[in-house]
């Protein structure tokens, strides 16, 4: 049960006629729920009319039936789920991010982060550009904007924009006749796209969002590809492909993914067996019972008890009711939710020596309350087993890890940690592992906040917050 927050979640529908697009939205985005649980927002596209509503909180409590009601009928709509990587969380900073410009309306939904985010922002308030957010999202749409105006189409102002764009971004954008997704040129983080019974074209981070409406799955996006969506059809441009190293986030096999999802072909669920079983063979321990934490690592645990022939069993009740703990600002509210998230099943529990697998281990504070948890309920020996490397490296590309001050593994050893927590040992999954969890080659991920080669160059400007700093820390205003 890492501490790390999700990526944003992404949706999009292009319908041939009119319907209830709105509800669409809204069942795609329970399924991508796990993705961000920050704000959610949908944007129901109706003959150019743009209707919209977004909120803090989950997507259950953002929408109402009523809402949904009166975001109406359509043709289009796109639907976001975010956690905040760049600006803070807010309503303010909800999306997806919505424009009025001189050629029409423009929507906007964004999973990713920019290295260059402050650059362009900078660019653009120097030009006088107002920001009503602190996202780079905003940011983007604001390039596209830009282009837009001069550009003979939303496509070709899209294309131009995203020449302008480093880093990570998985963009949904809707104009008022045109539904159109890209993928940044290295593939950071997953888009795809499938096709409905009636014809409707569907668009989402995640392949388990489009079983979520009765979609079935075409392909994912190429790392570079923008696919434009019309009542003629759908077209690929590819003009942006092959430029860069593919550098697809192994995180989203290891934990961001939901394990019904397929990310290029590959069952999130598969790999996360192929960790355990590489743990297996790692760490060999005598044990008697092997459990997984809810939910992300409940998978890799079971591969690791089928790779080693010691029992796999359910070591934990889940509240299905409460958000991942990460959300929770603050430490303590943090260890609070963990006290009311999961509880120990005792009869599987008492008098054993126990293998704990997780999919992370971050600051080390939730794994020590899980382990203690454990030893509360009778447990003889708890060994703690990671399906990733340690993190020893801040991510650029939408992980919320800024900074090496509150990763455990960047100051204490293996033997210090297990102290740490509580553990009789600890083991993580060895990194020359990780780029195989599919079984290919092993080429084509990032694994920089793991072993710190980098695909992209490093952002002079990373922190969070940097652009809610007071005035004093920044040297291009001054208060008058």
């Amino acid at each position: 049960m890492s501490q790390l927050h999700e990526e944003c979640g992404v949706f999009g529908i292009f319908a041939p006629q009119r319907q209830d697009v709105a509800s669409t939205a809204y069942y795609a985005l329970f399924a991508l729920q796990h993705r961000g649980q920050e704000s959610a927002g949908i944007v129901v596209n109706d003959d150019g009319v743009f209707t919209s509503h977004k909120d803090t909180g989950l997507v259950n409590d953002v929408f109402s039936a009523e809402e949904l009601s009166r975001l109406g009928e359509g043709n289009m709509a796109l639907g976001h789920v975010r956690y905040s990587t760049t600006g803070a969380g807010g309503r303010e900073n909800a999306q997806p991010v919505i424009v009025k410009h001189l050629k029409g309306n423009m929507a906007l939904a964004h999973n990713g982060n920019l290295i260059n985010a402050y650059e362009l922002r900078s660019e653009l308030e120097s030009e006088g550009s107002i920001f009503h957010t602190t996202s780079d999202s905003e940011v983007i749409a604001y390039i596209i904007t830009k282009e837009r105006v001069k550009s003979a189409s939303i496509e070709e102002a899209v294309l131009a924009a995203v020449g302008r764009l480093e880093g990570a971004y998985s963009l949904v954008v809707m104009s008022p006749s045109k539904l159109i997704a890209v993928r940044d040129p290295q593939g950071f983080h997953p888009l795809c796209y499938g096709i409905r019974e009636d014809g409707a074209y569907i668009v989402a981070s995640e392949s388990c969002a489009l079983d979520a409406v009765g979609a079935k799955l075409v392909r994912e996006l190429l790392p570079g590809e923008m696919l434009v969506f019309t009542q003629s059809g759908v077209v690929s441009n590819t003009f942006h492909c092959n430029k860069k190293r593919k550098s697809l986030c192994v995180f989203e096999y290891l934990y961001l993914a939901r394990p019904d999802s397929v990310i290029e072909g590959k069952s999130v669920h598969e790999a996360r067996k192929q960790a355990g079983r590489y743990l297996a063979e790692a760490f060999r321990i005598d044990a008697d019972i092997v459990v997984g934490v809810p939910d992300s690592g409940l998978d890799a645990a079971y591969g690791y008890a089928e790779a080693s022939g010691i029992p796999y069993g359910i070591g934990f009740i889940k509240n299905k009711y409460i958000g991942r703990t990460f959300i929770a600002p603050g430490q303590a509210a943090r260890e609070d939710r963990v006290r009311i998230k999961l509880n120990v099943l005792r009869s599987a529990i008492e008098g054993k020596r126990v293998i704990l697998v997780d999919d992370s281990i971050v600051r080390g504070t939730t794994c020590a309350r899980i382990v203690r948890l454990l030893r509360e309920a009778g447990a003889k020996e708890v060994h703690m087993l990671s399906s990733a490397p340690p993190f020893l490296n801040p991510c650029y590309y939408g992980t919320d890890i800024d900074s090496r001050d509150h990763l455990i593994a960047c100051h204490h050893s293996v033997r210090e940690i297990a102290q740490i927590i509580g553990a009789d040992s600890l083991g993580y999954l060895p990194l020359e592992k990780v780029s195989h969890l599919t079984l290919d080659d092993g080429t084509g991920f990032c694994t920089a906040c793991f072993d710190g080669n980098y695909p992209t160059r490093i952002p002079e400007k990373s922190e969070k917050d940097r652009f809610e700093r007071p005035i004093s820390e920044n040297p291009k205003y001054k208060a008058n």
